[in-house]
């Protein structure tokens, strides 16, 4: 008998227990939804714009500097492409200069020669033909002496022309020596923004493709977070509203937000949604943009992947909820 009144007494105090549970958890999921009352909400992993460094043309890795997770700024070296062949084609390209440089000189002395003669021909022309009118001179002689001005004329416009064709060799070179030093620069990988290595993609001795990647980089200035709304929560958020994202491993430190953008139209929640009931339903996509602090102590430790809660201030009048 005695047994069994304990056996109900620890009944009775399970229930109680269990009924205080649930009350407090349903108060507490109360207190929560009213705080959050004025706030879109929505759950999702950090992202940021991704950046692939790849090589504009085909050759053998030489080196590569950063290693994964290694931060590096714009314009620093990330990596370098052999240049044996370009450094000859320079080389070549400078020789075919200086020929076409020296050819050129020596045309604008041939041309500078053959206009005196021209000069000198056609003063002779000149005065014979005016003893040839007179009958002092034998029309032999002005037919020679037209003929010698004929000539000189005419190595005149060949010295012309190869003038022109050394100038024209001289412009070709220059194309070609600017050519080379483009692709020369274009052995080396440079940074192009501030950005964080994610993926090191390639080893120095590596032959790579056209157009092979090297590095993949994420930009941290542009980290960003993706959530998915019910129409009449995304019905009231404007491009520029304040957010807040607050990461799992940080709850108690809030990261200042804006939108970015937010969807025209409605899709179905991607695969990704836990539940298939959310996975059903029509959600507008609401891009949730991390504001640059360079300020902030956790700026090191952001990390794409990284799961959270994004807070959309709906009623600016509202504070912000102590926690999501």
């Amino acid at each position: 008998m005695r047994n069994a009144t304990l056996v109900r007494l620890f009944a009775a105090l399970a229930v109680i227990l269990i009924v205080g549970a649930i009350s407090w958890s349903l108060w507490n999921q109360h207190q929560q939804d009213a705080g959050l009352q004025g706030f879109a909400v929505g759950n999702g992993r950090l992202e940021a714009r991704q950046v692939d460094v790849a090589l504009k043309f085909a050759g053998k890795l030489m080196s590569v500097v950063p290693k994964e997770g290694d931060d590096v700024k714009a314009g620093d070296e990330l990596a370098r492409v052999e240049s044996f062949e370009l450094q000859a084609q320079l080389r070549a390209a400078e020789a075919a200069k200086d020929a076409a440089t020296e050819a050129m000189h020596g045309a604008q002395e041939q041309v500078r020669l053959r206009q005196v003669e021209v000069g000198f021909a056609q003063r002779d022309m000149e005065r014979v033909q005016e003893l040839a009118d007179k009958n002092l001179a034998p029309r032999q002689l002005l037919d020679q002496n037209r003929t010698a001005w004929q000539r000189a004329v005419q190595e005149q416009l060949e010295a012309s022309e190869a003038l022109q064709k050394s100038m024209a060799a001289i412009a070709e070179a220059d194309a070609r020596i600017a050519e080379v030093r483009s692709l020369l620069q274009d052995t080396q990988l440079t940074a192009p923004r501030d950005a964080r290595v994610l993926y090191r993609l390639a080893e120095p001795g590596e032959v790579l493709k056209e157009g092979g990647k090297v590095f993949t980089l994420i930009d941290l200035a542009d980290v960003y977070m993706i959530v998915y709304l019910p129409e009449k929560e995304a019905g009231r958020i404007a491009v520029g509203a304040e957010a807040q994202i607050r990461i799992d491993a940080w709850p108690d430190q809030p990261l200042r937000a804006h939108v970015s953008f937010v969807s025209p139209q409605a899709q179905f929640t991607p695969k990704q949604v836990e539940t298939r009931a959310e996975r059903e339903k029509l959600s507008f996509r609401v891009k949730v943009q991390l504001d640059t602090d360079p300020m902030n102590q956790l700026q090191a430790w952001i990390k794409p992947g990284l799961p959270g809660v994004a807070l959309i201030r709906l009623d600016p009048e509202r504070p912000w909820p102590k926690t999501p």
